[in-house]
């Protein structure tokens, strides 16, 4: 017997609501299918979405979207809601270029009312949303759910402070799957782990009932007094939770895979006259054995086999080696410290973890607070390295200035997935550190392009610089390394013939390498060229800048943001210099970067080796009218 289709019947979540029990049990196993064929093909996350199928449905069947709303924290598990919110034909598009995000966006549909892609937002924005409804007299409840490790962030803490307090209903639900990326860390996670484990609670109090009310006349006069107030008996067995505490009628653990436990307690939920914390207990990875077994690798992946679960080994990238060189330090020098947030195997930390325990710590997702435990640990004397991607470094810019670099402080940033990174998009490129680097003093910043330089510059980090310093390197594994250049891991390198040569490429990073394949493809046009590539790119080394004056053409090309950027200072120092001849400066100019791979994303930003290639036979071609800076802003 064929096994209905019941996705096909899905065009809004209005379409669940008459669906029985058993439906909407067969609908999220079909839902699931669809997930793990999409994200094989596409990548994205996969162990989080996988977690929350009969939640989303529950939720969808309870609610009445859109004019209920539901806030997703982070909104990488939001799948499911976007299938049953209409864009089920538009999933296989997702994360792609043009396609529908993989996150919640607003402008994408009506049913996400709030864009996401960073974590511990949802209370904070869910509970403004509801706010505004009542303002305007509108209906409709809100809903934030917000992940366990999301819990981790303080921004969590304080939209339930601030929410603890209101006098209508407004609810947030606990997905808990006892992770975030890697493994929760700290005493919420542990706080979590306890109610988790205290559901005597629930029994008790069910038996203690049964018992009273089978008593007559002494049983309904003791259990008056003992239940006098609703929460007096929670409280005797169960001590009550920091959630009743901040002013939230607490419901679980709930089973988050049962669909009939799911629907009555979010019914239950939606009637209160006050603020309720929903507690769901989830498998991250639910329904397919290899993200269960392996929920960190399966959190976000690039695509995989279905039979077999192979999602391929990367022969090397940047955050495995700079993990390497870390630990090399680390052995002979003991005032060493790793510090993540909750990213431990994404930045490469793993062997670091293992081997150096009471010197590796994980914060959670609290990029703020590793940055300011890292100027105390740098004010004991000790040497702390923050490793961070770029888009989550923007957490914590406050406490770079006021906590690490005013006071001087030896503070490390490893920035991981610096410049483009691809089908994550808005939220995620990480083109912003430079900029925001850029305007605190005390700040030196370098850019590896290769592997081996990578090491060399940590060493410079912590041994040769003062206060704050940082090495910021891109997503994947190295690119191309003409014949004949060797990194000398000085202030900046020079590659090519600059004798009787006209025109200079400025850069850093990997675009390094694809200035590399324009100074071929140039020269095979006659047009010669000569490279600057920048290692360290703040402060920009006086030496370089005078190099550069001698050439009639600069082109100065940037994975980043135009305003604040490098190329906006190098030219300040070829003003400062007296430079007199053309300086033409490719960047990202106030937008931006929407997904799509980081090869097409590049091409089209003109930041490849054939955008390069363009633009210089433009200028060269029309030098002689061009006798001003230039900027291609894209």
């Amino acid at each position: 017997m064929v096994e209905e289709n019941l996705l096909s019947k899905i065009s809004s979540p209005r379409d669940i609501k008459n669906m029985s029990l058993d439906e909407l049990e067969k609908l999220c196993e079909q839902i699931r299918k669809k997930i793990i064929e999409t994200v094989s093909k596409n990548g994205g996350h996969l162990a989080s979405n996988l977690g929350a199928v009969e939640l989303t449905v529950a939720m969808h069947k309870v609610f009445d979207c859109p004019e209920d709303q539901i806030v997703w924290d982070v909104g990488h598990q939001c799948y499911t809601h976007k299938i049953l919110t209409g864009r089920l034909n538009q999933l296989d598009t997702i994360r792609k270029e043009n396609g529908i995000s993989g996150f919640t966006r607003r402008d994408e549909s009506i049913y996400d009312p709030f864009s996401s892609g960073h974590s511990s937002t949802s209370i904070s924005a869910a509970f403004g949303l509801l706010n505004a409804k009542n303002i305007k007299g509108e209906h409709g409840k809100v809903v934030a759910v917000i992940g366990d490790g999301a819990l981790s962030g303080g921004l969590a803490y304080e939209g339930i402070n601030n929410a603890g307090s209101f006098k209508k209903n407004f609810i947030v639900i606990l997905n808990d799957n006892k992770m975030s990326i890697s493994k929760n860390v700290g005493s919420m996670a542990r706080y979590l782990s306890a109610i988790r484990t205290r559901r005597l609670y629930l029994k008790t109090k069910s038996a203690v009932d049964k018992i009273l009310n089978s008593v007559p006349v002494l049983g309904t006069a003791t259990r008056k007094v003992i239940l006098k107030s609703t929460s007096t008996l929670k409280d005797l067995v169960y001590n009550g939770t920091v959630f009743e505490n901040l002013g939230f009628m607490y419901y679980g653990p709930i089973d988050g895979h049962d669909l009939k436990a799911l629907i009555k307690v979010l019914q239950v939920a939606k009637e209160k006259d006050r603020p309720v914390l929903v507690h769901v207990n989830t498998v991250k990875g639910k329904g397919y054995s290899f993200a269960e077994k392996k929920p960190n690798i399966f959190h976000g992946i690039s695509g995989f086999d279905i039979k077999t679960g192979d999602y391929g080994v990367s022969a090397g990238d940047f955050s495995s080696i700079f993990g390497n060189e870390l630990s090399k330090i680390a052995r002979n020098d003991k005032r060493i410290c790793a510090i993540t947030a909750a990213m431990q195997l994404g930045t490469g930390l793993s062997y670091f973890a293992k081997n150096f325990k009471d010197r590796f710590f994980d914060v959670g997702i609290a990029e703020g607070h590793a940055v300011t435990f890292a100027g105390g640990l740098a004010a004991g004397g000790m040497i702390p390295v923050f490793a961070v991607y770029s888009t989550f470094l923007q957490r914590s810019y406050d406490q770079i200035i006021h906590d690490a670099a005013l006071q001087k402080l030896k503070v490390i940033l490893a920035i991981d997935r610096a410049g483009i990174v691809g089908e994550d998009g808005e939220t995620h490129q990480g083109v912003f550190d430079v900029s925001f680097l850029n305007a605190i003093p005390n700040v030196t910043v370098f850019s590896p392009s290769f592997f081996d330089e990578v090491g060399v510059m940590l060493k410079q980090c912590i041994y040769n610089t003062d206060g704050v310093s940082a090495i910021r390197y891109p997503r994947g594994t190295q690119l191309y390394m003409p014949e004949g250049f060797k990194p000398s891991c000085k202030t900046f390198d020079i590659y090519g013939d600059y004798k009787n040569c006209d025109n200079l490429i400025v850069t850093y990073g990997r675009l390094f390498s694809y200035a590399c394949r324009a100074k071929e493809k140039l020269e095979a046009r006659g047009i010669k060229v000569c490279i600057l590539k920048l290692n360290r790119i703040k402060p920009i080394d006086e030496k370089a800048t005078l190099f550069a004056t001698s050439f009639e053409n600069i082109f100065f090309f940037e994975e980043g943001m135009l305003s604040g950027g490098v190329g906006e200072r190098f030219n300040y120092s070829l003003g400062c210099a007296n430079y007199k001849g053309n300086f033409d400066l490719t960047a990202i100019d106030n937008e931006f970067v929407v997904q799509a791979t980081v090869k097409d994303t590049l091409h089209k930003l003109n930041l490849d080796a054939d955008g390069m290639e363009k633009i210089i036979i433009q200028r060269v071609d029309n030098c002689g009218d061009q006798k001003e800076a230039g900027y291609t802003a894209v």
